[in-house]
């Protein structure tokens, strides 16, 4: 198991051979990879397999990547030698769809994207963990849960920390249930912009924080006697965190949104503009009216962020403001936590205000090259299906057409289910708005504005 992915290509080879126990004493690749085999080749005639695993490996160069694949090469010829899983971040696969590395990104032969967790397992996932610290499965109210799903939209990491913080909080004024009011709490501290930096400065306390928390409960519940607060470390003013560049001041997000947030028309041409496409002088009473002057596609759904982020176009969030009426954010991006909205000048919201107000209807704007229809399926013959098997062919390995590539076949609607798979879509075999925009994400969407700029 290789833990740290920044390695040259030799360190690699020869941390390899250090994990293994094979003696090594020349520094070059040919004497560590001659090394590497003997040793495989031993274990292959004693029945034993090797398994090569890499963490992080989105952190993996170019050249170390290459020798990876090379190892590949180690086989008798019968069986592969060595076994190499690569566990990394969602970036692991847009740097494997690199043209350079597509020698590589064909021998993978199994892949498994583990997707953030639904409500439901959410729910589970806390009380699951409060089972392990023999603590009570009322601890968190159902509206406190909701909350944190929403908050973290399934990601694990964000789960525990803001169960963490909640534990904190309920423990330090003396509350026996978590509610929703003391996680909205814990979002703004966790979540905010700079605040990270001041918890590293109590990282020792932090860590203390879960089991005083978990154990003072467990005091409360058993009637033994309270355990005494906490008290924070004194952090000297030379080491205080300094601010990051401050933002262009912005009004607090509910009140913006009960009075100046635009209607739907308004909106709409603020996430245009983003594209670079003037409001057609007769205005919009239809979105699907700009395909005709633009060219781009409206894609409406309802969901949650993880959904939005997965899209990675600029957006339109609708809510409700206090009157009933619907009102419409434009996010041009996000950065550091924050949303940056378009209407009139740049502001910045922090996302997590957002996503407490967002009930999870959304809209945006997409577009694939020569794309003139919004989805592909079987039967069609046309320059959008040779583009589809031009995308599906940078991604994964395909075997050679059984029909005319202008085609829709029955293969290639398979080839479109094993994608959309892979990415956690629908699989019906039709590649609509969002298997295009995934695909077209994956193979760099470069004619398009993204909601991570730095993604690509």
């Amino acid at each position: 198991m290789i833990l740290n992915p920044k390695l040259n290509a030799i360190e690699l080879l020869a941390t390899i051979c250090d994990e293994l126990g094979i003696a090594h004493e020349a520094m070059t690749a040919k004497s560590l990879i001659d090394a590497i085999n003997r040793y495989l080749l031993a274990a292959y005639a004693k029945g034993r397999r090797t398994v090569l695993l890499i963490d992080e490996a989105q952190n993996l160069s170019l050249e170390v990547l290459e020798q990876i694949r090379l190892l590949t090469n180690l086989e008798t010829s019968k069986a592969k030698l060595l076994q190499i899983i690569l566990v990394g971040q969602p970036e692991l696969n847009a740097m494997l769809a690199r043209c350079e590395l597509r020698q590589l990104n064909q021998r993978i032969t199994a892949r498994y994207h583990l997707l953030p967790l639904s409500f439901d397992e959410t729910k589970a996932y806390i009380q699951h963990r409060l089972r392990v610290c023999h603590g009570s499965h009322r601890l968190f109210s159902a509206a406190a849960i909701r909350l944190i799903y929403r908050y973290s939209a399934g990601v694990p990491r964000l789960i525990n920390i803001l169960c963490d913080r909640a534990l904190l909080g309920a423990y330090a004024t003396n509350t026996g249930r978590i509610t929703p009011a003391i996680v909205n709490r814990s979002a703004r501290e966790t979540l905010g912009v700079g605040r990270w930096l001041s918890r590293l400065s109590v990282s020792i306390a932090a860590s203390l924080v879960l089991l005083a928390g978990m154990a003072g409960f467990y005091a409360w519940r058993h009637g033994l006697p309270a355990i005494p607060p906490v008290k924070p470390l004194a952090i000297p003013a030379a080491a205080a965190p300094q601010p990051l560049a401050a933002q262009p001041e912005s009004p607090a997000f509910r009140d913006w949104l009960e009075h100046s947030a635009p209607a739907f028309e308004a909106a709409l041409g603020e996430l245009l503009r983003v594209w670079g496409v003037p409001l057609p002088a007769e205005g919009l009473t239809d979105c699907h009216q700009l395909v005709a002057v633009s060219g781009l596609h409206c894609l409406a759904g309802k969901g949650n962020w993880k959904d939005v982020l997965g899209l990675d176009r600029p957006v339109l969030l609708e809510f409700v403001d206090s009157q009933g009426r619907k009102r419409f954010l434009p996010i041009q991006g996000v950065e550091q936590d924050q949303a940056l909205v378009q209407s009139g000048a740049t502001m910045h919201f922090p996302l997590a205000d957002v996503l407490a107000a967002w009930g999870g209807n959304y809209l945006l704007l997409w577009r694939s090259p020569r794309l003139g229809a919004a989805d592909i399926g079987v039967g069609q013959k046309s320059a959008e299906v040779l583009w589809l098997r031009e995308k599906l062919g940078q991604v994964m390995v395909l075997p050679p057409a059984e029909t005319a590539p202008d085609s829709f076949d029955v293969t290639l609607k398979q080839q479109v289910i094993q994608f959309q798979r892979r990415q956690g879509l629908a699989a019906d075999g039709v590649a609509g708005a969002k298997t295009l925009i995934e695909l077209d994400n994956l193979t760099g969407a470069a004619d398009s504005p993204h909601l991570q700029a730095g993604r690509h």
